[in-house]
Formats: structure tokens, C-alpha cells, sequence
């Protein structure tokens, strides 16, 4: 943080690409997330947005918040249309029919449009190989439509189409891991980024739109409608969130991973759980669980990054072992049994 130790205005781009009057809860962690992304980017940005959350509470007509060429698309395709809008700039260029100069092509969507329904366009576009930066604002759940669960949603969490009760705990699976999954596909720059650290998401946005190929960047956009917390500790939440291991900081930069923010000690899971109301029903055996998956998950990453302290050696199952263990015992051997055993006649048993 030394580099942010001078007086942090002048480290901020001062112009607003997203107007305010907008109707976004009160303690929308999203549209702070999208307020600092867009001061990053500058206004040489064209910007497709899947329907979700900043696209209603944006555009109700006859009014717009958006100050930057932008795109509404369905849920499924935001991906899609901004790779044709990278396509079709490239060719424009080259015809001499728009002026020479980068104009960073942005698309972004919520948890659903991008785990779920837009998951297939995401990963074509990434293998392509267009020139693009995709922001996905996770708030964990369908919120715009009454907290539905998605593939983003915690484990345990309450939403209105994975209930707790007797039979059932609420989510039932884990969360998935998108940063990972588009790491996987090999482009030059993924990270995972929170609103509650406004500096650190402006600098990797910055740097994923420099970067020469695709780029994707996952936000934390913490809710308080969905989950169920004062509206005044959204940036806490956040906080929270990291310093717990729930979700860290980190970049990967062609393969290699790298993360932000490391601590000796991660705070325990319950004081970010019971801050949230869509958590109350967990008892205390169901936080222990979300605790062990956390620490599991957090030592992963940390032997990833290389950080994970002296190297152990690979633990082989007892099945894996037993050949090896067969043949030590084959070279003790001293002598063999030189006469054939003699064995009961097989019909002698029969009945």
C-alpha cells in the first residue's frame, strides 16, 4: 500500500462514466464496483452488458446512467456480441473507416449471466482469443429477479429457490470457482477483485484492458437485499470476505499465479457468516464444514501461488503402495520352495 500513501484523489480518475440518480439499492456493493472499473477503463470503452442488476437499475427509459457506448443483451450472450464488436472494429480499421487507436471492448455480467447462462459464449470468446475484458460482478444469487439461487451461491446460503429446512441446508453444492475456470483456458490475465478495495480492483481492471488478448476479472459485489445485512457494512462485508479466505485476492498472469493480499492468519468463517441473514439457519456443526473448506481451499491456492511453505511429500493412497511393498518383500527372499505343494483334486470337492 506505499504507492497509495500520497493524497488518493489525484490517484483517481475524476470523471464518472456511470451517472448517479440511478436506482440501485441502498449499499449496492455492485454499482461501486462498477463505478471504480469504468474510472479505470477511461471513456475509450464500449461496454456490452448482459440483463442483470446494473442493466435495470441503469436504463429505465427515458433516462440512462451510461455515459459510454453501451450495449443491453440477453443474458446468454454478452460475450458473443462484444466479440463481434472487437471483430468488426479490427476490420473497420483496417478499410480506413474509423481512426487507428485502442478502444478497449468490455462485457460484464452478474453471477448468472456468467456461470451459468452465459458460460458457453464466455469460454468460446476466451478460446477465440479476442482482444476483450470480461467483468463478472458476483453477487452470489439471481438478485434481480427475488434471490434465486445460482452456481455462485455459497454453500449453506438461504435463497428463495434453495430453502433450508428440515431436509436441506439451503445451497447444497459449492461455489464455482469461474476465476479458475477461465485460467483454465489460458489467456494472458485472470483476478479476482472486491469492491471494499478500490484501489487494488482499478489497478488490475487497468491492467487486464492493457493486456493484448482476452482478460477476465471477477468482483465480489457484496448485497445487502439478498444477503440480509445492515446496508451500512457492505464495505465490511467485503473485508470480511477476504481476510476470512472466503474469497481471496489473487491474479494469474500467463499461468502463474499470484496473491494479493496474504495473511498469517485468516479470520474464522463465523464472524463473516453470522453477519448475514441468508447464514442464520446454519448451526454450528454446518460452519465448522464451510470452515474446513475454506482453510482446504485457501492451502490450494497458497501451493498454486508457491507460498504454501516447506513442500511435503506426496501422501500415495495404501492401494497405490501395495505393489511397491510386494516387491520389497520379493527381494528378502532367500530361498524358493523348489517342490510343487500338493493340492486337492478339484473333482475330489465336488458334490
Amino acid at each position: 500500500m506505499e504507492k497509495f500513501s500520497i493524497y488518493a484523489p489525484r490517484l483517481v480518475n475524476p470523471e464518472e462514466n456511470i451517472a448517479p440518480g440511478h436506482r440501485a439499492c441502498i449499499g449496492c456493493g455492485e454499482v461501486l464496483a462498477v463505478r471504480y472499473a469504468l474510472k479505470a477503463l477511461g471513456p475509450n470503452v464500449i461496454a456490452a452488458n448482459a440483463t442483470g442488476c446494473m442493466e435495470i437499475i441503469s436504463s429505465c427509459l427515458p433516462t440512462t446512467s451510461w455515459k459510454i457506448p453501451w450495449i443491453h443483451v440477453l443474458f446468454e450472450n454478452a460475450s458473443a456480441v462484444i466479440s463481434g464488436v472487437e471483430a468488426a472494429r479490427k476490420v473497420l480499421a483496417r478499410r480506413g473507416k474509423i481512426p487507428p487507436g485502442r478502444v478497449f471492448c468490455l462485457a460484464m455480467g452478474g453471477d448468472g449471466a456468467t456461470s451459468d447462462i452465459g458460460l458457453q459464449s464466455l469460454s468460446g470468446a476466451l478460446e477465440r482469443g479476442h482482444d476483450f475484458l470480461y467483468i463478472c460482478f458476483d453477487n452470489e444469487a439471481y438478485m434481480n429477479t427475488g434471490v434465486q439461487r445460482s452456481s455462485s451461491t455459497p454453500y449453506g446460503a438461504s435463497t428463495t429457490t434453495a430453502p433450508p429446512g428440515k431436509l436441506s441446508v439451503g445451497q447444497w453444492s459449492q461455489k464455482k470457482n469461474m476465476a479458475a475456470i477461465a485460467a483454465a483456458h489460458n489467456i494472458p490475465y485472470v483476478a479476482t477483485a472486491c469492491s471494499s478495495y478500490p484501489f487494488d480492483l482499478m489497478a488490475k481492471v487497468k491492467k487486464a484492458a492493457e493486456v493484448k488478448g482476452p482478460a477476465y476479472v471477477h468482483v465480489l459485489s457484496v448485497c445487502p437485499t439478498g444477503w440480509r445485512h445492515a446496508t451500512d457494512i457492505t464495505i465490511q462485508m467485503g473485508r470480511l470476505a477476504v481476510e476470512s479466505g472466503i474469497f481471496p485476492l489473487y491474479e494469474v498472469e500467463n499461468g502463474r499465479y499470484k496473491l494479493t493480499f496474504d495473511f498469517p492468519k485468516l479470520r474464522p468463517v463465523k464472524q463473516y457468516l453470522k453477519l448475514q441473514g441468508r447464514f442464520r439457519h446454519l448451526k454450528d456443526e454446518e460452519m465448522d464444514k464451510i470452515q474446513k473448506q475454506v482453510d482446504k481451499e485457501w492451502l490450494k491456492l497458497k501451493s498454486l501461488v508457491g507460498m504454501a511453505g516447506e513442500k511435503k511429500p506426496i501422501q500415495v493412497p495404501a492401494q497405490v503402495q501395495a505393489p511397491a511393498k510386494v516387491k520389497a518383500q520379493k527381494k528378502t527372499r532367500t530361498t524358493r520352495p523348489t517342490k510343487k505343494t500338493s493340492r486337492p483334486s478339484r473333482k475330489r470337492g465336488r458334490k
